[in-house]
């Protein structure tokens, strides 16, 4: 078991960054891909990003190639979302997941998620 718990998430204005943090326990976090993921009101939830286990390779959706990076330091136990140039459609709740496959891009591959933190982004 993973217990997953993201933050810093809130108000920004249009061209704003965030960054995200989500904060692991439980089993060797390590061990797990790391994926973020956002669902916006209305909509279905949709794959933001990921990192492989030692943070060597990283996948993006299109939306956010150029604007958002994800990080890991497995020595705290910690992954991150830095949101760079921040659209108003970037608003949504965004979730942290883990999973032990690779880089995956559904949230059906992933087992473990967090709460969820919510990002706004006004324009």
């Amino acid at each position: 078991q993973v217990q997953l718990v993201e933050s810093g998430g809130g108000l920004v204005q249009a061209g704003g960054s965030l960054r995200l943090s989500c904060a692991a326990s439980g089993r060797t976090f390590s061990s797990y891909t790391m994926g973020w993921f956002r669902q916006a009101p209305g909509k279905e939830r949709e794959f933001v990003a990921t990192i492989s286990w030692r943070g060597g390779s990283t996948y993006y959706a299109d939306s956010v190639k150029g604007r958002f990076t994800i990080s890991r330091d497995n020595a705290k136990s910690t992954g991150y979302l830095q949101m760079n140039s921040l659209k108003p459609e970037d608003t949504a709740v965004y979730y942290c997941a883990a999973d032990l496959g690779y880089l995956g891009s559904s949230s059906n591959e992933y087992d473990y998620w967090g709460q969820g933190t919510q990002v706004t982004v006004s324009s």
